[in-house]
Formats: structure tokens, C-alpha cells, sequence
């Protein structure tokens, strides 16, 4: 019981964190070092990359993963912060609805408190079926976990922004009655789109932040009320592996490497008690 109730308070603080014009930012991690660095920083919440867990086991991003797989990491990193943790569990690592709502069990088993469920542009009606599946089942927990629907539109073709926006807004509207929390819109909006979109429907509203994105002041002025990194910051960490690689083997200096962790910080800092 114990356990439900730290769940049921990290639910409500995590839901509570959204606020349209001061919102939530959430530099994603993907595996226990990385959340600690994170909280360490002093954000108010982790949200995990599906990317980052994949790549960090050996495995491509997209549903390669299996949800063991997942579980464990989310388990490994809710044990190591005491803020709120949010997954992204993919299309929920299910073939149908049921399967969804098992995942979202073994979520709150594993200690996160918010999802990322993506659409992949499947039939609104068949992704509409699959977040109730997963508002149901959290909410037979007594936990509100949040869900936030990833919208696929940035996979439609470019160039007509206005069935872009009529199909995201679409979407939204079908997740929202279906029981989500929240939308998570991908794709690099100008300022004047994110207004459109967040003044067009009631849900919170989810933009990227990273290479080529409008910076959080700018998403926030725009009434955005969560800002997370996705995959970006993993992808430099990965980044700097190469680039750090090439010029030990090739020039057999370690110049980039300059600036990061010491050893006995970086140590401490996994090693040290998450704050209460």
C-alpha cells in the first residue's frame, strides 16, 4: 500500500507540473546514470527516450524492444530518482489494446507515473481503443497515470501545414475522449503553429526541443505546457563517443573529451542516495 501511495502522490505532482506558458522541461534519459544526472540538474521530472533505452541495449528505436526489456529499465531508473518518471512505451510494445493495458500495469509496477503512447498514424478509432485501454487500466490502479498521445502527423507529406493541423487536431480531440491527458506533437513548429495548435483543442499541448527547435522561452510564450528533448540529448552523448573515438585512434589526442565528468563525480553522484 505503501508503494501505491507514493505512486498516487507522484501521479498527482507529475499531472500538476503541467502548466501552458511555464512548462514542464524534461531532458530525456535512457538508462539509471543518465536520470540521476538529470534530477541531479534539478528537473522536476524524468522522462525516458525509447531511442536512447534501445540504443543503450543494442537495438534499433522502434519496437524492437521487448516489454521486459522496457520494464527493467523504467524499474532501474525509478529506483535511482525521487521525482516523477514518465516512459515512452512506443505503440505499447502490443499488438491490440489488451496488450497495451498490460503494459501500463507492469508501468506502475515498475515505478513511472506517465506514458508516451505513439499513434504511428494507425486508424484514429483503433488508437482511440487502445489509450482507453490504457486509461482503464491505470485508472483499476487508483493511480492517474498520465498519458500523453503522440501524434504522427509529422509523418504525413509536407507541405500542406492546413491537413496537417485539421488531421492533428483530429486526433487530438478522438485521444482526449478516449481518455488521454495530453498530446505530444512532433515535427519543427514555428512560433504562429504551436500558438494554433495549443489554442485549438483543450489538452496540453508537448513540443520538442533540440537542434533546430524554437527555444523553451519561445514554446512557452506560445502557451506549450511541456517541452521534452526526446532523443536529442542521447543522440550527442552517442555523438561525442565518435567523435571522441576518431580522434584517439586518429590523431592520438583526447581534446574533446575536455569538460565532461571527472571520475570521482560522476561516482559519487550514481553511487549517492536519490534526495528526499
Amino acid at each position: 500500500m505503501l508503494r501505491m501511495a507514493t505512486l498516487l502522490d507522484k501521479a498527482q505532482i507529475f499531472r500538476s507540473l503541467h502548466v501552458p506558458g511555464t512548462p514542464l522541461v524534461l531532458p530525456n534519459a535512457w538508462d539509471a546514470a543518465s536520470a540521476r544526472i538529470v534530477a541531479h540538474a534539478g528537473a522536476s521530472a524524468i522522462a525516458t527516450t525509447s531511442a536512447g533505452v534501445a540504443w543503450s541495449l543494442g537495438h534499433g528505436d522502434g519496437d524492437h524492444l521487448t516489454r521486459g526489456q522496457v520494464l527493467d529499465a523504467i524499474t532501474r531508473i525509478t529506483a535511482v530518482v525521487d521525482v516523477p518518471v514518465t516512459a515512452d512505451i512506443e505503440r505499447g510494445y502490443a499488438t491490440d489494446p489488451a496488450g497495451v493495458a498490460e503494459t501500463v500495469r507492469g508501468v506502475l509496477v515498475a515505478g513511472a507515473v506517465g506514458i508516451n503512447l505513439e499513434d504511428t498514424l494507425r486508424p484514429v478509432a483503433e488508437q482511440a481503443e487502445r489509450i482507453a485501454a490504457a486509461r482503464r487500466a491505470a485508472d483499476e490502479t487508483g493511480v492517474p497515470l498520465f498519458i500523453n498521445a503522440r501524434i504522427d502527423t509529422h509523418r504525413l507529406p509536407p507541405g500542406d501545414r492546413t491537413a496537417w493541423l485539421d488531421e492533428t487536431l483530429a486526433r487530438a480531440r478522438a485521444y482526449a475522449a478516449a481518455g488521454a491527458d495530453g498530446i505530444f506533437v512532433l515535427g519543427t513548429l514555428d512560433t504562429e503553429e504551436a500558438r494554433t495548435l495549443v489554442g485549438s483543442q483543450h489538452l496540453p499541448v508537448n513540443l520538442l526541443a533540440g537542434p533546430g527547435a524554437l527555444p523553451v522561452s519561445e514554446l512557452a510564450s506560445a502557451g506549450v505546457a511541456r517541452v521534452s528533448a526526446g532523443s536529442s540529448i542521447a543522440e550527442a552523448a552517442y555523438g561525442l563517443v565518435r567523435q571522441a573515438a576518431h580522434e584517439l585512434l586518429e590523431k592520438g589526442t583526447t581534446t574533446s573529451l575536455e569538460g565532461g565528468f571527472d571520475y570521482a563525480t560522476l561516482n559519487a553522484l550514481v553511487l549517492a542516495e536519490p534526495a528526499h
